[in-house]
């Protein structure tokens, strides 16, 4: 089975609805599956509550768990824990910070805001993470992403060695804006291996820690 907390529908920068990208996910095989697109604090009501209809119907019908989240992205640092406990608040099942990718311009100090929240559940491909921001990330119960989407994952081995010494759970995620970049079986083990993941490792990250994060979610 295939877990996936992070990505994107035509709600943000996919090319799917909600509902069309569900589907596709089942044809991969998917168990779960997070519907996360980007947000900041104008756009969160909406998107949730649209969102959340899509998600129950598809649960209705389909053999899959479907979460309504959001992607919190380019929100300033210092108001990272008050939008997530909204976002929480607005129905939001799940939400993911975008981190510090080293590639973008995301604000100094979102790393470290997202692994102190206790509304976070997981930080998103965090290519400048530190080891304090690991161990915070592990004390916090805030998940680490390890992600399949290319332009990001260059780095998921120092995430992964940093995951390592602090303890912090790892999830392999899709962060897929198309039905082509949604995970496979093999594409997430091999996302896992590519990382430096051993056997154990990733068996934990692509079955005992998605297990974890849905029980946290009350979702088991």
């Amino acid at each position: 089975m295939v877990y996936d907390f992070h990505t994107h529908t035509f709600f943000s920068e996919g090319s799917l609805s909600p509902l069309e990208l569900i589907y596709k996910a089942i044809i991969n095989n998917y168990k779960a599956i997070a519907i996360t697109d980007h947000s900041g604090i104008g756009s969160l009501e909406r998107l949730i509550a649209e969102v959340t209809k899509d998600c129950a119907l598809a649960q209705a019908h389909w053999d899959i768990i479907a979460i309504p989240g959001v992607e919190l992205t380019l929100v300033p640092a210092a108001a990272i824990a008050e939008t997530a406990k909204q976002a929480k608040e607005l129905g939001a099942q799940l939400v993911v910070v975008h981190g510090e990718t080293g590639l973008e311009p995301i604000e100094l100090g979102t790393n470290s805001a997202a692994v102190k929240s206790p509304h976070v559940d997981i930080l998103a491909h965090p290519g400048l993470l530190s080891l304090e921001e690991a161990a915070t990330a592990a004390a916090n119960g805030v998940f680490v992403e390890i992600t399949a989407r290319k332009s990001y994952s260059s780095r998921n081995g120092y995430i992964a060695n940093l995951a390592r010494l602090a303890g912090a759970k790892l999830l392999i995620n899709s962060d897929a804006h198309e039905k082509e970049e949604l995970l496979t079986a093999a594409l997430a083990r091999a996302t896992a291996q590519g990382a430096g993941l051993d056997d154990h490792e990733i068996e934990t990250a692509l079955e005992a820690n998605p297990r974890l994060l849905l029980q946290k979610l009350g979702l088991r």
